[in-house]
């Protein structure tokens, strides 16, 4: 089966299923050939309480996981998350960095989770030379838009792994070129992830999160729609004004703090290469889990 083929096999599954068909997962594993290089993927990471439960996003991400492990084993692990935002450019080059749980009001069990990762000192310092005036830094780990993620995708706990901190201070189109500097990455075994989400209106959201509706809004559904129209044209420079959706955009993306994370991801994708989404769901009103791979 072609890449694209599977592309496209994947694209035709329903809204709100789109848990990646193993049949078809197992055929790209077994006929792409092999290579150094690695993917990219884009996670929509959601509510930290997928870290500790089980459902179709879950295990669709272990899914995937398994596929890259089992085709082409990543050597480190770098997450641009949503939730380290600064004033600056900063990469975190802890030996063994801790886990943050940076968030509140949930369960006991969820602040019992462990992710016993080490770091990657060496990429990390690396990586900082790369991108203009990064800094390196151990005073970060890896907060919950890094580690509730990377116990799906790999639950070994068994790649190191480091993070790259968001410059809160620079325009939309500095973090698409950014990432661009980043390429030679993945060309040294370098799985690099954007964790965010498309649509992320959290105050839109908090009274279905409380009640349990999972329906979605009809502006949030147009705009992830809209989102994977480019993705699947190939228009991903369209992305970096959100703004130009109009109302939907607007509302899906209040504060871009989780946007910004797939404008890392795409700004790395090579031309001859393609986006596919192995999971869609618009969920609690405002909130898009939408995830996809490059390669």
């Amino acid at each position: 089966m072609k890449r694209r083929t599977f592309i496209h096999s994947l694209c035709a599954l329903p809204l709100g299923s789109m848990v990646t068909d193993l049949k078809i997962l197992r055929q790209w594993i077994d006929e792409t050939p092999a290579t150094t290089r690695q993917p990219v993927l884009f996670i929509g990471h959601g509510s930290p309480m997928n870290a500790i439960e089980t459902n179709p996003y879950t295990k669709a991400l272990q899914a995937m996981g398994a596929g890259i492990l089992e085709k082409n084993r990543p050597k480190a692990v770098l997450v641009v998350s949503a939730h380290w935002l600064t004033r600056g450019t900063f990469v975190q080059v802890a030996e063994k960095p801790e886990i943050i749980y940076d968030f509140g009001g949930f369960p006991d069990e969820l602040y019992k989770v462990q992710y016993p990762v080490v770091g990657s000192p060496d990429f990390a310092n690396e990586t900082a030379g790369l991108l203009p005036e990064a800094k390196p830094t151990a005073d970060w780990g890896l907060d919950h838009g890094a580690w509730a993620v990377l116990k799906h995708l790999f639950p070994k706990a068994d790649i190191p792994c480091f993070q790259l901190s968001i410059d809160w201070g620079k325009p939309m189109h500095h973090h698409f070129e950014l990432a661009g500097m980043l390429d030679r990455l993945r060309d040294r075994g370098v799985l690099i992830i954007g964790s965010g989400n498309i649509v992320h209106n959290l105050g839109a959201s908090i009274p279905m999160l409380g009640s349990g509706d999972k329906s979605a809004f009809d502006w949030a559904i147009e705009f992830d729609g809209w989102v994977g129209g480019a993705l699947q044209n190939g228009d991903y420079r369209k992305l970096i004004n959100y703004e130009s959706a109009g109302r939907s955009g607007t509302l899906s993306v209040p504060s871009p703090d989780h946007y910004i994370p797939m404008l890392y991801s795409l700004g790395l994708a090579g031309k001859a290469e393609s986006v596919h989404s192995f999971y869609e769901s618009v969920e609690y009103g405002g909130i898009s889990m939408r995830s996809f791979i490059i390669q």
